[in-house]
């Protein structure tokens, strides 16, 4: 972008500028600290100008919006033409009461829904599994039966809505679910929209909630991309997330990597079963934190657009330009939220959206200020909403596409990200022989995400308990008085209410049709086939998750991680 001869003159003034302006006012006041860093601890330097992108090709690089390689943005106009989708999560108790709070959210001016499911469904068991004793509905919504799910979605058609859900290992019931709601409705499957969070492998590396081992886990998720790609072809069957890679104590570039990775490795599993990139691609989508290193973060987006980009064409031939336009929801740090003075999370969670909104996110979750204490009330979580809608109302952020490109600074972060990300994906790939999936699976097994993962984390800690990183309200401008809000509590009677329900269904329900599906579900689970018809079929027969997930708990066993410490 600029001549040699422009830059040796820059480079001059630098050097002037630096002997006659810098170094009288360093040495008579100094600076604040020795070393700037981000979060991540990515060294700030003092002052950014041309000659730190003086590689930088406009077309090459950059481009324009809605152009290949994406780094300003997926759609020539962005948010001009509509902000990113407002997608609070929500989910506590039973159906009722987060069917209540979806209606309460929609009234408010939300514009997506986002389901939160309790840890028993999470890990595919039925509420009246011992294992889920206690834990029913406390941090989500409890799901046993297609009955649950029609509670769920009482008054609100699923055809004009999208919807996403934060579930993994059981992910597959759950959509199938979804589209027998649909069915009952009278909604086409084609039209039905939404993202399924059931990202597998970032719950071996991260997150750590699995019920079979990684390569039938992966199997599954390849069932529902091919299923979504001639059933549903505008849900999103796969959200690769590495939100949870970052809340485990990555680094942004860790995050960025191992996330790319992961959906990577989810192309060539689907490619290797014979489905063309371009038939699947385009329904992928990604999930990412935002922290509050508000550059890094947006470098890190653009950075991410670029990277995809380019090795969706060059790695897989991918040719359909929604093949390479990576598109991805993104929500505030959960990890970077404090219980003590909780109002102090407004702010953060402010500068977190701004920089997903910044850097071109498709659509934003906001956390609400006491989520370090409890589940969101209703008060927390209007501000969180009202704060993204502040930022696209009244900000100004959302009026120019892509409003930091240019900078000096961002251009550089984004370009040392990309070549931070792209060693570590290449690293991945080494791992299997030439195969990112294979790495993948092959770094899961061997630890080598636990480690690289639990370094990061305990130098990040290391640097907060030495007031290295300042975490306002925590290890620097503390108080002694109790700033506890008052928080959403769900009740003991959760558990009852639940229980009694899923008694209900099972004593109405025909146990003949049940038994029957879960023995088709048996059979397509041997043969191989794909099990996404036979889990929609045992779903409507109101087989319970439990039922259901142990059809494959007794095919593949268990699973038990084996990594060793830093």
């Amino acid at each position: 972008m600029y001549d040699e001869d422009d830059l040796a003159e820059i480079q001059e003034s630098r050097e002037e500028w630096e002997e006659e302006t810098l170094d009288p006012v360093l040495d008579r006041f100094g600076e604040r600290k020795d070393r700037f860093a981000t979060v991540s601890n990515l060294e700030v330097d003092r002052l950014y100008d041309p000659t730190d992108v003086a590689d930088l090709d406009y077309g090459e690089d950059l481009g324009n919006p809605g152009e290949y390689p994406y780094t300003r943005g997926p759609y020539p106009t962005m948010y001009r033409g509509r902000t990113w989708t407002m997608r609070q999560f929500a989910g506590f108790g039973t159906a009722e009461e987060t069917n209540e709070r979806f209606h309460f959210l929609v009234d408010e001016g939300q514009t997506g829904l986002s389901t939160a499911f309790d840890m028993p469904s999470l890990m595919g068991l039925d509420s009246d599994d011992p294992m889920a004793d206690g834990e029913v509905g406390k941090e989500g919504v409890a799901v046993d039966t297609l009955r649950d799910m029609e509670i769920l979605f009482d008054g609100i058609d699923v055809g004009e809505v999208s919807t996403s859900f934060t579930i993994n290992p059981s992910a597959a019931v759950v959509y199938g679910m979804y589209v027998a709601i649909a069915d009952q409705q009278g909604v086409p499957r084609e039209e039905l929209r939404g993202t399924l969070q059931n990202d597998m492998l970032k719950e071996f590396i991260a997150q750590k909630e699995w019920v079979i081992p990684p390569e039938p886990s992966l199997d599954i998720v390849t069932d529902t991309i091919e299923y979504a790609a001639a059933e549903t072809p505008k849900l999103k069957p796969v959200s690769v997330s590495g939100y949870h890679i970052r809340e485990a104590g990555s680094t942004a570039i860790q995050e960025l990597a191992f996330t790319l990775a992961d959906g990577f490795a989810y192309v060539e599993d689907a490619m290797d079963r014979g489905l063309d990139v371009d038939e699947f691609a385009p329904q992928l989508s990604f999930f990412f934190n935002s922290h509050n290193s508000i550059f890094e973060e947006v470098a890190k987006f653009r950075a991410a657009r670029r990277i995809y980009a380019r090795v969706m064409n060059e790695w897989y031939g991918a040719e359909d330009e929604r093949s390479l336009q990576l598109k991805f929801h993104t929500q505030t740090a959960g990890q970077s939220l404090t219980a003590q003075q909780p109002m102090n999370n407004v702010v953060r969670v402010t500068i977190q959206a701004l920089a997903g909104v910044l850097g071109g996110t498709q659509s934003l979750h906001t956390n609400s200020f006491d989520e370090a204490l409890a589940l969101p009330s209703e008060d927390a979580v209007r501000v969180a909403l009202r704060t993204q809608q502040i930022i696209a109302e009244e900000s100004g952020a959302a009026d120019s596409v892509d409003p930091l490109a240019g900078s000096f600074m961002v251009e550089s972060l984004t370009e040392e990200t990309e070549e931070k990300a792209m060693a570590y994906i290449e690293e991945i790939k080494e791992l299997g022989d030439g195969s990112v999936r294979d790495g993948v699976l092959a770094g899961i097994e061997e630890g080598y995400f636990h480690r690289e993962i639990q370094e990061a984390s305990y130098e990040y800690q290391s640097r907060v308990e030495d007031e290295e990183e300042v975490v306002v309200g925590v290890n620097k401008y503390t108080m002694d008085q109790d700033t506890r809000p008052e928080l959403l509590h769900v009740d003991e009677e959760t558990q009852d209410r639940q229980l009694a329900r899923l008694a209900e269904v099972k004593e109405e329900r025909d146990d003949d049709a049940v038994e029957a599906a879960l023995d088709e579900l048996r059979e397509v689970v041997e043969r191989g086939d794909n099990v996404m018809p036979a889990i929609v079929d045992a779903v409507k027969a109101y087989a319970t998750m439990g039922e259901i997930m142990g059809v494959f708990e007794a095919k593949h066993g268990g699973y038990r991680e084996t990594v060793g410490v830093v």
